[in-house]
């Protein structure tokens, strides 16, 4: 066999293997959507309110005992799920640009993967979840002393607001503004994705810092994080229409 034969082997199994990661992220990002959108619809259907959000971990284990998914999404389980789903996006978008020497997106892609490793450390939902039935479970004041002061330490460290779940947001989103800006640099994606990739991710890295370092602006908080989540789902539209038809192409 040539080397020429062996070369178009060679680039046939890698466009393969690629179409199926960008394949793999079309779909992802679909369910990405989905969720986001689902995301703003219940927050709609709540007044977007986030002060009736329980405080403390008691009341935490009581609305777990109520409703156990609400409990869950008022711990970011939503938010969690569609991160972990985002990541073959964001290697497909990597792939994207395996031609241009553009360290932003290198730097976007690690980005991204670090504050997700964090995001799903620091997140308190599950373990919530648990410490709740082991309460109610509990017929001894002592461990559920215990059990409250565990979940407190939880929420502390994971939940919404709180610095834990800060840094795994905020890394998380500035991966999708410096992404977005690599795009800007070269001519893969349109001008315009990068520049709704940028003002989406702003308007939520806003958010997230003021939700967590000025509460009492709550109100004002979810003002900005209504059009940063509508142009960060067009931005995730636009670039994989983009992908798709890279998809093809491979």
């Amino acid at each position: 066999m040539s080397d020429k034969q062996i070369q178009v082997i060679g680039n046939e199994r890698t466009g393969n293997k690629w179409k199926s990661i960008y394949m793999l992220a079309c779909i992802s990002i679909l369910l990405v959507i989905i969720g986001s959108l689902l995301d703003i619809a219940i927050s709609f259907a709540l007044g977007g309110d986030l002060s009736t959000i329980p405080k403390t971990a008691i009341d935490r284990f009581a609305q777990f005992q109520d409703n156990w998914l609400l409990g869950l999404y008022n711990l970011d389980m939503l938010n969690l799920t569609t991160a972990i789903i985002m990541i073959p996006t964001f290697l497909a978008l990597y792939l994207a640009h395996h031609n241009a020497n553009n360290g932003l997106i290198k730097l976007a892609f690690v980005i991204f993967i670090i504050g997700t490793a964090v995001f799903i450390t620091n997140n308190a939902a599950l373990p919530m979840l648990e410490l709740s039935k082991n309460y109610f479970a509990s017929t001894s004041e002592t461990q559920k002393t215990l059990f409250a002061a565990a979940g407190e330490s939880l929420l502390a460290r994971g939940a919404h607001g709180s610095l834990g779940a800060f840094f795994g947001f905020a890394l998380s989103i500035i991966s999708s503004i410096i992404m977005s800006l690599g795009m800007l640099k070269d001519k893969i994606f349109s001008r315009a994705t990068g520049i709704v990739g940028i003002l989406g991710g702003t308007f939520l890295l806003i958010y997230m810092v003021l939700v967590t370092f000025a509460p009492n602006i709550e109100t004002m908080a979810m003002m900005v994080a209504a059009p940063g989540g509508i142009l960060s789902i067009a931005w995730m539209i636009m670039f994989t229409t983009k992908l798709f038809k890279l998809g093809r192409a491979a």
